[in-house]
């Protein structure tokens, strides 16, 4: 209803005639389900993506030594070394050191406190 009053433009007397459409507006009524969904869908699936991206690329870029992490893989352990894009995770009571790639590492695992 809205868009087709906005289709539609005024004859010489003022009042829209039945066959007068706008060729604009009428592409841009028949192009606004088309918008629509564009724009949900940055909102609903681009936009959280690019933010957990972003929250994975931080996180990553701050490891220390020290962290205990799980990698992609579910191994628990804690980071020995880091040198450049390669981190160097201690796992298990017998210390076993094992070499991962920094893309590797899935979560940062924070100590649970007895507060």
């Amino acid at each position: 209803m809205l868009f087709t009053a906005l289709a539609s433009t005024p004859t010489p007397t003022g009042t829209p005639g039945p066959g007068d459409v706008n060729p604009v507006a009428a592409m841009l009524v028949q192009f606004a389900p088309f918008i629509i969904i564009i724009v949900v869908f940055y909102f609903m699936l681009i936009r959280p993506q690019r933010k957990k991206e972003k929250e994975t690329k931080e996180m990553l870029a701050s490891l220390k030594v020290g962290d205990n992490v799980t990698t992609i893989g579910g191994i628990c352990g804690k980071i020995t070394a880091i040198r450049d894009d390669v981190v160097t995770i201690e796992v298990g009571n017998d210390k076993v050191k094992l070499v991962f790639e920094r893309w590797a590492i899935r979560d940062v695992d924070r100590p649970i406190s007895d507060d």
